[in-house]
């Protein structure tokens, strides 16, 4: 597995995509979702908290939604980590915590998904948001790290995964996918100027895997008590794992 994850930064072909996008990636996340993508961060961030954490890693926190809800929500001391490869997702993310919670709430920390930086066990709860279909959708080191989430996280830790997903109903799917490629393709690519990055978002979303799928390389990973909560007609879910 090692040797893999030394190969990763040879090949990054969502680097340049996410590193041209974030002037306006948190407007377009809102008109895209109408503004509930907001509600379904919190509701992932609830998830989070819901053991009582003392440490929580956001994985591809981006500019750092998921994590300042995390913290603005709870109730006990808790530790956050932000975690993304893309330096403008970061800048943008540490600005908007200290805005938002103050200085020195979160730490964030730059890295590769398939080589966590951090210690077996470390954390008692990984949450994600709107990032584990770049991990996993045609992705070659999916399986790199599904298993490096699972690595850090400790016995009896929860990994949350809010997402875009599939409906069940095919002509809700039908209808999902037409917007997808419609609106969702022209108005990203016409605010943030990167047709190739909302291409791939319409493309990657339409294609994604069901809820039953997810569970499966849950499983197959190691976790167990694997649940999900459709979102919009299940247009979008949130995934509870425990380790």
């Amino acid at each position: 597995m090692s040797q893999l994850m030394e190969k990763e930064p040879r090949s990054k072909p969502l680097y340049g995509m996410f590193n041209a996008i974030p002037k306006r990636y948190d407007l377009v996340n809102r008109l895209i979702t109408w503004g509930l993508d907001r509600k379904w961060r919190d509701r992932a961030a609830r998830e989070c908290l819901a053991s009582a954490p003392k440490r929580v890693l956001d994985v591809g926190c981006g500019t750092g939604d998921l994590a300042i809800n995390i913290v603005r929500r709870a109730k006990t001391y808790v530790t956050v980590t932000g975690f993304d490869y893309s330096p403008a997702m970061l800048e943008i993310a540490n600005a908007k915590a200290e805005s938002a919670v103050g200085r020195g709430k979160i730490t964030f920390t730059r890295g590769e998904a398939a080589s966590l930086p951090f210690p077996e066990e470390h954390f008692d709860c990984v949450g994600i948001s709107f990032a584990f279909r770049n991990l996993t959708y045609k992705n070659p080191l999916a399986e790199f790290h599904v298993a490096e989430i699972f690595r850090v996280l400790s016995p009896g830790g929860r990994f949350v995964v809010v997402e875009s997903s599939q409906p069940e109903s095919n002509l809700i799917r039908w209808f999902y996918h037409l917007y997808l490629r419609t609106y969702v393709f022209w108005i990203g690519s016409w605010l943030s100027g990167n047709t190739g990055a909302y291409k791939y978002l319409s493309e990657s979303a339409a294609r994604f895997y069901t809820a039953a799928e997810i569970k499966g390389m849950l499983k197959s990973a190691g976790f167990r008590e694997v649940s999900y909560k459709p979102l919009l007609l299940g247009a979008a879910g949130i995934t509870v794992a425990v380790k």
